[in-house]
């Protein structure tokens, strides 16, 4: 069996860091049970802002012990405080999906990135950083799925970074862990998960099936907006325009999908 096929076979992703010759393995899909215990929150692009994340946590009372925040990705570049990323990916309250900033950290370090247009999106705080944090960071990046889905009392929620690049969540996550997906096709499906803004771009309302409601972050928005049943929650924090940072409280109760909670 090919290197390939035995990665795919057991339903992971894995990347090679050539410095250190570490193979570094990641569960493209992550399910949640319903949270019995407390709440669920989930926020949108956050890249590098952690003070203000902190701020809005405060904000709702939140419980490290009980309450789970989920992320859309981005978690880094552009702001001041994005070398604070493994301090919070550490945390057992914080689950993340994969954005594509992360995607453009993850291959910096193996000369899969163009070095200077990955400065401009944002990427100068790693570029500069010694190779060794560099490694350290994309090991942590590595680890982070695709796709989480999350069973709560309104249906299942979906999250992940730019769109459900299928018709059908179910869909989704079964090519993501699908051994027999070619190279080819598993690299236009994390491309529309993690690049694409045709749904707003478009305004398509079709729903996404198999699933209540999709969460997404990616493109940048005045306040929340919802196309079809994909929520979009990136309020732009990093650009001056917008500069907002928006928490919101995920399925309540069996009648609310997600509601804002906090802003900073």
């Amino acid at each position: 069996m090919t290197a390939f096929a035995l990665q795919r076979s057991v339903g992971t992703l894995l990347h090679v860091l050539p410095r250190t010759k570490r193979f570094i393995m990641s569960t493209l899909v992550r399910t949640f049970q319903r949270n019995t215990r407390g709440r669920d929150f989930v926020v949108g692009d956050i890249h590098g802002h952690f003070a203000r994340l902190d701020t809005a946590l405060r904000e709702v009372d939140f419980d490290r012990s009980v309450d789970r925040l989920f992320s859309v990705g981005d978690l880094v570049d552009r702001g001041p405080e994005s070398s604070r990323v493994l301090d919070y990916l550490k945390q057992p309250w914080l689950f993340a999906v994969r954005g594509n900033h992360e995607d453009m950290a993850i291959r910096h370090p193996n000369g899969h990135r163009d070095t200077e247009a990955y400065r401009n999106n944002g990427g100068g705080w790693f570029i500069d950083s010694p190779i060794e944090f560099q490694l350290e960071v994309a090991t942590a990046l590595s680890a982070l799925p695709i796709a989480i889905s999350i069973n709560t009392l309104a249906g299942k929620f979906g999250i992940v970074h730019a769109d459900c690049p299928t018709p059908s969540w179910d869909e989704f996550t079964r090519q993501l862990e699908d051994p027999l997906l070619s190279k080819t096709e598993l690299k236009r499906l994390l491309g529309g998960a993690l690049w694409s803004r045709e749904r707003i771009e478009w305004d398509d309302q079709r729903l996404v099936r198999d699933v209540a409601a999709v969460i997404v972050g990616h493109t940048p928005v005045p306040r929340s907006r919802c196309i079809g049943n994909v929520h979009y929650t990136d309020t732009g924090v990093c650009y001056p325009k917008l500069n907002k940072l928006t928490l919101f409280q995920v399925s309540p109760d069996a009648e609310t999908v997600i509601r804002e909670a906090a802003t900073t």
